[in-house]
Formats: C-alpha cells, structure tokens, sequence
C-alpha cells in the first residue's frame, strides 16, 4: 500500500512539474522577443496556457496601484502603434499560402462561432452585465488615452484658478 501512495505520488508530481516550467512569470515572457514569445505560446497547450494566465491574474492582483499602472505602461509603451501592426499584419498575411489564408480564414470563423454560441447562452442578465463590462472597457481606455495625451497642467478638473 505504502509503495502504491508513493507510484501514486510520484505520478502526479510529474505531471505538475512540467505546467510549473511553462507558468513562468510576466517579467520573465517580457524579455522574450515578440517572435520568441509568440512561438512560446503557441507550443503550448490549452491547459497550460490556463495555467499561465491564473498565474499572472496572481501576480497582477498581488501588485500594488502604482506597480500595476508602472507595469500596464511600460507594455503599452514595448508595443508599437496601431499602423505599423497592421503593416506587419498585412506582410505576414501576403508572406502567407492560400492553405494558410484559409487555414486562418477557418479559425477566424470558428472563433467568431463560439463567441456567437457563447452569447446566444447568456441570459439578459448576462448580456447586460457582458455589455457593461465592454462599455467600462471603452471608456476607460479612451480616459487613460486622453490623460497620457493632455499637456502638463491641462486637463485636471481640480486645479485652482
């Protein structure tokens, strides 16, 4: 019995020790080239990149104000603007054969399906609470685009005149 626990142990401990090296931390994925990090993400499987996202909610929920609002700023300021993504989106997609453009044309309208499924599910209640959450989504990011791009001084509501 005591040889079974230990076979029983050992079983389970191999199988959590390799999501544990794919889990690794947002500051470590951060240093990765946008290539490297993207093959890295998709030789994962869907489980362990479940795994990956619960652990970074972790940290991000770990983090103070100002560590989170540092954090959400440095990886806005890594990525590059809208035109030249889509100027990139556009060489991979002419780089890409007509197996491939249909391959993602397929996935695209797989994806688009279960969103569809998904919200057809929901109940009012879930759709108004689903359709609150993209509006706060919405006007925060048009805030925090107004406030980087206000002049200094301009555009407090509490200044002293």
């Amino acid at each position: 019995m005591q040889a079974f626990r230990l076979t029983l142990l050992a079983a389970a401990l191999a199988t959590l020790v390799p999501l544990s090296g794919y889990a690794q931390s947002v500051s470590d994925l951060k240093e990765m080239s946008p290539e490297d990090r993207r093959a890295y993400m998709q030789s994962m499987s869907e489980d362990e990149r479940k795994a990956m996202r619960e652990k970074w909610r972790a940290e991000m929920d770990q983090m103070t104000d100002e560590e989170r609002r540092a954090f959400r700023e440095e990886m806005a300021a890594s990525r590059p603007d809208r035109g030249q993504r889509h100027e990139a989106m556009r060489e991979r997609w002419n780089a890409m054969s007509e197996e491939e453009r249909a391959a993602a044309r397929e996935q695209r309208a797989a994806k688009k399906q279960q969103r569809r499924e998904k919200w057809d599910s929901m109940s009012d209640e879930e759709r108004a609470a689903a359709k609150e959450k993209m509006r706060d989504r919405r006007e925060h990011g048009k805030r925090n685009r107004r406030q980087q791009h206000a002049p200094q001084g301009e555009g407090s509501s509490d200044s002293t005149e």
